[in-house]
């Protein structure tokens, strides 16, 4: 099964669909329309406004159940943890049904706990499809999300790649930037080793 690539524009963050699974939810709800009556939940990577921005139209349009990790729910409310006032805007004012925690699972899709960029940030695993979606935590041009905002710490961000870099990834579908189909591994390793090269 396909990963959807719905790309964001300007600051706004990418979505993603799979099967019945929309992952973060920062463009306009336009660009999911098309999707509506597939999606059954929304995922959201963690709380930053460009990727939460428009959740709760999306929500409400899809009828869909809302999970974000438990850390970061606050974000959904809290302007200073959303950023959103950074964007001239509020946050969204929404809760999410399902908290999240490392292990879970989203239909086909396996939750891994990323700290680092935010404490409740998180990618999704497919092991059978070895394909990861990494929100901001990694990029595919080797770079990785910061970690000078509220929540974010340099030390488990270097973790949190470290744990994604044993995963067998071909895919990697990032929050910003171009997905790869093939050898997503080698991206995430680049990162890696460019935080361990002491990278600030």
């Amino acid at each position: 099964m396909p990963v959807t690539w719905i790309p964001g524009r300007g600051f706004v963050a990418n979505a993603y669909l799979f099967g019945t699974v929309l992952i973060d939810a920062g463009v306009l709800p336009a660009a999911i329309h098309p999707f509506r009556n597939r999606i059954e939940t929304i995922v959201l990577t963690h709380c930053h406004y460009d990727h939460t921005a428009h959740v709760k139209e999306i929500v409400h349009m899809c009828n869909a159940e809302l999970a974000i990790h438990h850390l970061d729910a606050p974000g959904l409310l809290e302007d200073h943890l959303s950023l959103s006032l950074h964007f001239g805007a509020r946050s969204p004012g929404i809760t999410a049904q399902r908290l999240l925690s490392e292990g879970d699972v989203v239909g086909p899709l396996e939750v891994i706990h990323t700290p680092g960029h935010t404490a409740g940030s998180i990618c999704l695993f497919s092991e059978e499809e070895q394909f990861l979606l990494s929100g901001d935590t990694v990029f595919t041009d080797g770079g990785f999300g910061r970690f000078d905002f509220p929540g974010g710490d340099r030390t488990a961000l270097a973790q949190s790649i470290g744990k994604l870099a044993s995963l067998p990834v071909e895919g990697l579908y990032p929050g910003h930037g171009t997905p790869v189909r093939h050898e997503g591994r080698l991206h995430i390793s680049a990162a890696l080793q460019l935080l361990k090269s002491g990278y600030v």
